[in-house]
Order: structure tokens, then sequence, then C-alpha cells
């Protein structure tokens, strides 16, 4: 499979569960609006997923996948994939009783812990217990996640994306049907949430086996030994899960600083922003850095310098193509966008103005977060997991101070800006080192691409700007006018900037073919 259809059915099943979770957040916002439920369950979610990021969608990966690729080899063999089955099932051997017993200790020590990320909301002793409550109905889905993580990661290094990619459809599927089945008070809704969240994990994965099984990739279970390649691996995991764990801390702090220092509210307005900035790094920064960590892996692997910097290359072009207008537009129509899709019931009209608002400041961080998956696989696919730990740590001091600097005069939206500018931060220190080492620079016509991106964006800002005046009407009320007046800015927008695109030649048509083609 080529890289631009790897990222392109990447793209496309993680856009379908975008979709499914704006459903789920469209219910969200009925059922829990943004208020002391709400803000319970949504740092009772973060919990788990901040371990999820950091070990198995973090550390785990970047240290697995390029291991597992490299016993592979370019050229896949039966020898080559026993091989790397043995690996696969050596390292559940030693992961599933460290995981176990992290659930364990979490589990019991839930207060303290809640306590420490939310400093006990102020004396809110309800919304305090709900917090511990929901913590410990949601974090088994670490356990079950972390488990998708090993065997998303072996489909993956085969170049099988669709179960990975479509394994997050099962977790908004599973917390929608919990919130249609909650009676509607809204800490029976989050507690439904909760436990939905869990399910999902079993649902996901059962997916992955059953496609690993069909692949012949099944496993089966081991001894615990600390061989060789597991120890290689475990000493690549420690400086990655110290690197992912900084940038997971910059959410982290984020969350501790709106709780106990801004109004009620603060943590759901951050959530839902960071909802709508996640679409576009998840279709398309997820998916490039999915596609493309086991691709060079496999090529520098095979001593092909050249090929991976193509591909680096190629992904950077195709990611950026789709980011900057997506980050200009997501500027221009925060307010009509969230005002369409969550004014109603329980979230006001001033939740929808302070969602925007943290909207606008995220999104001017959002191609530095794609790029990020563009950069960072050119470590991790030569063993470096050190150097974006150096980096990750310079990111979370500019982060924290950032936070502190502006969380006084913006309030919440300082808290959005700092992490875009520690975004950017992190980008500019990973191309600086991949560019000095001689492992990565822009190929010709690259930066004159990026260019011409930037002005048909630019032009569709001006164009979104100019139609969402005039549609202004539509957005003042909650029809399905609304709905189709968002409907014709988004749709209007994409036009315009591809038709700038193909006018001033920022790329032609048989450019575009050739990102699908094999000889690509």
């Amino acid at each position: 499979m080529t890289l631009g259809k790897g990222i392109s059915l990447v793209g496309g099943l993680t856009l379908v569960s975008r979709l499914f979770g704006f459903v789920r957040d469209l219910l969200m916002a009925r059922y829990l609006g943004a208020g002391m439920a709400a803000d319970a369950f949504f740092i009772a979610f973060k919990l788990p997923n901040f371990f999820r990021r950091l070990f198995a969608e973090g550390a785990f990966s970047v240290a697995f996948i390029p291991m597992f690729s490299r016993i592979l080899g370019k050229d896949i063999t039966e020898e080559s994939q026993a091989n790397a089955r043995v690996f696969a099932e050596k390292v559940l051997a030693v992961f599933l009783p460290i995981l176990l017993l992290l659930l364990l200790i979490m589990e019991l020590a839930m207060v303290p812990v809640m306590f420490g990320l939310t400093g006990g909301f102020e004396g809110n002793q309800e919304k305090f217990n709900l917090a511990v409550e929901l913590g410990r109905y949601t974090f088994p889905y670490l356990v079950l996640v972390s488990l998708v993580t090993l065997w998303a990661g072996m489909l993956n290094a085969f170049g099988r994306f669709a179960a990975a990619a479509f394994a997050p459809v099962l977790l908004n599927i599973s917390m929608i049907a919990a919130m249609l089945m909650a009676p509607e008070t809204d800490v029976i809704v989050a507690r439904y949430l909760a436990v939905g969240i869990s399910v999902a994990g079993v649902l996901q994965l059962v997916l992955l086996m059953y496609a690993a099984k069909k692949n012949n990739l099944s496993l089966r279970l081991r001894l615990p030994r600390l061989s060789p390649d597991v120890k290689q691996l475990l000493i690549l995991i420690g400086p990655a899960a110290v690197g992912a764990g900084a940038m997971q801390l910059n959410l982290l702090i984020d969350v501790f600083l709106a709780a106990r220092y801004l109004p009620e509210g603060s943590v759901s307005w951050l959530f839902y922003a960071d909802r709508l900035n996640q679409l576009p790094i998840g279709v398309i920064g997820v998916a490039v850095g999915t596609v493309l960590l086991p691709d060079i892996a496999r090529r520098l692997g095979s001593g092909d310098e050249t090929g991976a910097l193509h591909q680096q290359n190629q992904a950077l072009v195709f990611s950026m193509m789709l980011t900057i207008p997506a980050a200009l537009a997501l500027a221009t129509i925060a307010q009509p966008l969230i005002a369409s899709l969550f004014e109603r019931e329980a979230f006001s009209s001033a939740d929808s103005f302070q969602t925007s608002a943290a909207l606008v400041a995220y999104a001017l961080g959002l191609p530095a977060y794609v790029l990020t998956k563009v950069l960072a696989p050119g470590f991790y696919a030569r063993g470096d997991t050190k150097t974006p730990v150096k980096f990750g740590i310079i990111t979370l001091v500019v982060n924290t101070s950032a936070n502190l600097l502006l969380i006084g005069p913006f309030g919440h939206v300082g808290l959005a800006l700092g992490t875009a500018i520690a975004a950017w931060v992190n980008v500019l220190l990973l191309y600086g080192s991949l560019h000095l080492r001689g492992h990565f620079s822009l190929i010709k016509g690259v930066r004159l691409k990026l260019v011409k991106f930037l002005l048909s964006a630019v032009v569709m800002a001006y164009g979104l700007m100019v139609a969402s005046a005039y549609l202004r009407p539509f957005f003042a009320e909650d029809t399905l006018g609304r709905v189709g007046a968002l409907a014709a800015l988004i749709v209007g927008g994409g036009l315009l900037y591809f038709i700038v695109l193909l006018l001033i030649r920022g790329i032609g048509l048989s450019e575009f073919r050739a990102i699908f083609s094999r000889k690509a």
C-alpha cells in the first residue's frame, strides 16, 4: 500500500470515528452541558487517556513498532514474520502483568490521585466524590486499550491499517449508547458514560484480536521473561515515556489550572474546543504518523535513506495541504461552528462564546501538532527515543511558563494559547535537530508549495469571513437553517481553497494522483 493510500485509509476511518465523536459530543453537550457532572466526567476521562497516550499510543508504540518493523524487514518472509510474532508474544508476556498491577494500584489510590489532579475542586465535596467514582469506572480502559495498541502495532507494520483505525468508532458508539440508555440526569449520564468507556475497551480488543487472527498474527501467552530484545524495548520505552509524559503533562497542567483557578465550566470549554481541534489532528496528523513510522523504519532498516527522506517530504506536503486551511477555517468560523454543533439545552450561548475563543487559540497551533507527527518518526524509526525527550521537557517548561503568564489576563483561552505556543517550539526543535544531523531536509519545491498552501488558505479565510457575516441571521436560531448555513460555509470554503490552489499551481492534478501512485 502506498503512503497516500495508507494515509487516506487511516484518515478516512478516523474521520468516520470523529463524525461519531461529534454525535457523542452533541449528546454530551445536551445531557451534561458544562456544569459539575461534566467537569467531573471530563477529568475522569482524561485520567486513562493520559496513561493511554503516555504508555500505549506514546512510549510503547514509538518503541515497539520500529523494532517489530525492522524484524519484519522491507521484504516480508515467512521466517521474518515468525520471528516478529515471537517478539510480540514475549512483549505481551512482560507487559500484561505490569498493566494489571497498575490498574490495581490506581483503583486503590484514586482518591489521592484525583485530589492531586483537581485540588479537591476547592472544597466541592460532591463534585470531587463523583470524579473519584467515575475515575474508577474509566481506568480499566487503560489495560484494554494498551493491549489493543500491541495488536494494532503488529497490523500496522504489515500495512493492515483498517481494524486499528476503526477501533475508535467503537468507543464513540459505546458512549452514545450509554447516554441514550441513561436517565436524563447529568450525574447518572456521567456514570453511564464512564462505564461505557471500559465496555468499549473490551469491544476494541475483540476486534483487533479477530483482525490479527485473520492475518495469521494470533499470539499465545508465554511466561514473562526479560529476553535481550525485550530489554532493548524497555530501554527505548524509558526515554519515550518521559517524552510522551512531558507532552501529556502539558494537558494535565491545563486541566489542573482550569479546575483550580478558573470559573466552573472552564474545563468543559477547553474540552469541547479541543475536540474540534482534534478532528484535523486525528484525520491528518495521526494518520500520517501511523503510516509513516513503520514505512520509514523498514526503509532505514534496509539502508534506504533517500526513500525515507522522500516519504517524509511527501507526508509533509500531503498533511500541510490539508492542515493549513483547516487551521485558518477553525479560527475564522469558530463562533458559528461551536454554536451550530453544541448550543442547545444545557449548552448556552455564553458557553459557545467561551468555547469558540479557546478554539481560535488551539487552532493557531494546529499545523504544529500535525508537523510533529511528520517529524517525530524520523527519530523513532532510527531507535532514537532520547532526543524527543529533551525537547519534550523544554516544551513542558515553555507550556507551563506560558500558562502562568497568560491565565491571568486571558483565563482558559490563555491555557489554550500556551499549548499552541509550546507545540510550535517543539516543532522547531525537532526540525532543527533532524536537519543538523542530515536526517531531514525539504526537497526541491516543497517550500514554494507551503507558501502557496498558505496563500490559498488566506483567500479562503477571507471568503469565509464575508460569507459568515452574510449568513449571520441563520446562526441566531437553533434551526435546520443554522446547520445548512454551516454546511455551506464548510463546503464553500473547501472549494474556494482548492480552486485557488489549482489556479496558482500550488499542486497539479497529476501531482495529486502521484501521491496515491504505487510508483510515487
